[in-house]
């Protein structure tokens, strides 16, 4: 046994403690398959903030890192395992406690997935808007580590903009709290939204509070087809110049559309170069939907469709959840970007884009929240063709350096794990970088908590 194992078996339930190789493989990666993780000594699955203290607490003892794991959905390495760490999955700690209907809060554990989260407060008339496109299989821990965004954050923003309180175990094992059960808070620094997108590097979350809101009425949705990406992002911008307010606009390609179809059959029209999918949740959300399908008619769109009922509408938009499944059915590797501009470069992304598969020679499927400017073009190619991945990782990284010419970011919702930790370099200024890792050390001085992800 290893001073870890020892350690955690001194402090935990054997139904806590995992030591099983397969086991260990299984928990120790995410869906960022490309980025190869370590092996872990022990996997300890808590299912109370105490005995992630006693979990954390065992590491430290053994001087061993600890490396958490939310349901490893996550797509940039974050939750990857190191060399002989404690991998800590919070799955089990799943309860959501408290649902405070005047207050328009949910208090959860972090292991509580968000779809279940939705259904759960939309039975009191309440919405919690962050929706990843994996929300049926990601957690809220996870949502938080990550700042998730998803499909509707063009107008309700992304999973920051709805944290207002978090219980932490810090390195030391010492539980802090942030924020108030208050609708209104400015007492200290804000050590919430400081925590929110931290992948684990500075504590691990085992309690939230979320903000909700009023469940809008059921949105009408419309589809518009385009012979061009470029058109697309046109569209886009004079949908806002307009003063229009979609609660989601969706862009898939061909190829995307295509692959969905060959695997789900759903009768999707693949003879459009790409689709935007569009939802308005307002009062008068049909006479929204008509206004921005006259806009995309203006701007080139050769079809467009409004969907007759609120079924019909969330069909077309399963469609745009299934692409990531649908591309991992090729058998071949997945390089997901995340990426975005100002919308009003998103004609130069998207071109951009199109212009670096075609020199690459690599297969580019893109899909992405082209309302926010957040898109998330994904690289497809032979894993065990050398030179296809030195191609691929070329293409990959002009798509990163594209989107800061472009005044945007490298990493928008899926965070930066081990996969773009090396690109950081190139967007934050050397006093900013220096500072967060000032607050890391800080937090953690002798660097335990998910080590080598993020900066």
């Amino acid at each position: 046994m290893s001073r870890l194992r020892d350690e955690v078996a001194a402090r935990l339930p054997d139904e806590c403690i995992q030591l099983d190789p397969d086991v260990l493989g299984t928990y120790g990666q995410d869906r960022a398959l490309f980025e190869q993780p370590g092996q872990a000594d022990v996997l300890v699955m808590p299912r109370s903030t105490e005995e992630v203290v006693q979990a954390v607490q065992a590491a430290a003892a053994a001087g061993a890192a600890v490396v958490p794991r939310g349901a490893g959905t996550g797509l940039t390495g974050a939750a990857n395992a190191v060399d002989g760490c404690l991998q800590l999955s919070l799955h089990r700690m799943d309860q959501i406690l408290d649902i405070d209907v005047t207050n328009r809060m949910a208090r959860v554990q972090p292991g509580v997935i968000n779809a279940d989260l939705k259904r759960a407060v939309a039975e009191h008339g309440l919405f919690y808007p962050p929706d990843p496109a994996s929300y049926e299989m990601s957690s809220i821990g996870g949502n938080v580590a990550t700042n998730a965004g998803g499909l509707c954050c063009v107008k309700y923003g992304v999973t920051r903009d709805y944290v207002v309180g978090l219980e932490v175990v810090l390195a030391s094992g010492d539980v802090l709290h942030t924020g108030r059960s208050t609708l209104k808070n400015s007492a200290g620094l804000d050590l919430t939204g400081l925590f929110v997108g931290s992948e684990g590097l500075l504590g691990i979350t085992t309690e939230i509070t979320v903000k909700l809101v009023a469940a809008p009425p059921p949105p009408a949705t419309a589809v518009a087809f385009f012979d061009s990406l470029p058109s697309v992002g046109s569209t886009i911008a004079e949908t806002f110049r307009q003063g229009h307010d979609p609660s989601l606009m969706e862009i898939i390609d061909r190829a995307s559309l295509e692959q969905v179809e060959a695997v789900y059959r759903m009768g999707l029209d693949t003879g459009a170069a790409c689709l935007l999918l569009i939802q308005t949740d307002l009062t008068d959300a049909e006479e929204q939907i008509d206004a921005i399908a006259t806009i995309c008619r203006s701007e080139g769109a050769s079809e467009v469709h409004v969907a007759p009922d609120p079924e019909e509408g969330e069909a077309l938009i399963e469609a745009r959840r299934r692409v990531h499944p649908a591309l991992e059915r090729l058998g071949k590797q997945l390089l997901p970007e995340d990426v975005a501009v100002p919308r009003e470069r998103m004609v130069d992304l998207l071109q951009g884009i199109e212009d670096i598969a075609t020199q690459s020679g690599v297969d580019v499927f893109t899909v992405g929240h082209a309302g926010d400017g957040n898109m998330h073009p994904l690289l497809v190619f032979d894993a065990d063709d050398e030179e296809e991945v030195t191609r691929a990782k070329r293409a990959f990284e002009d798509i990163l350096s594209l989107s800061l010419s472009l005044g945007g970011t490298i990493a928008a919702e899926h965070g930066v794990g081990t996969l773009k930790r090396q690109y950081l370099v190139d967007e934050l200024d050397p006093v900013q970088l220096h500072l967060q890792r000032q607050l890391k050390a800080t937090l953690d001085p002798e660097n335990r908590m998910n080590p080598g992800k993020k900066l």
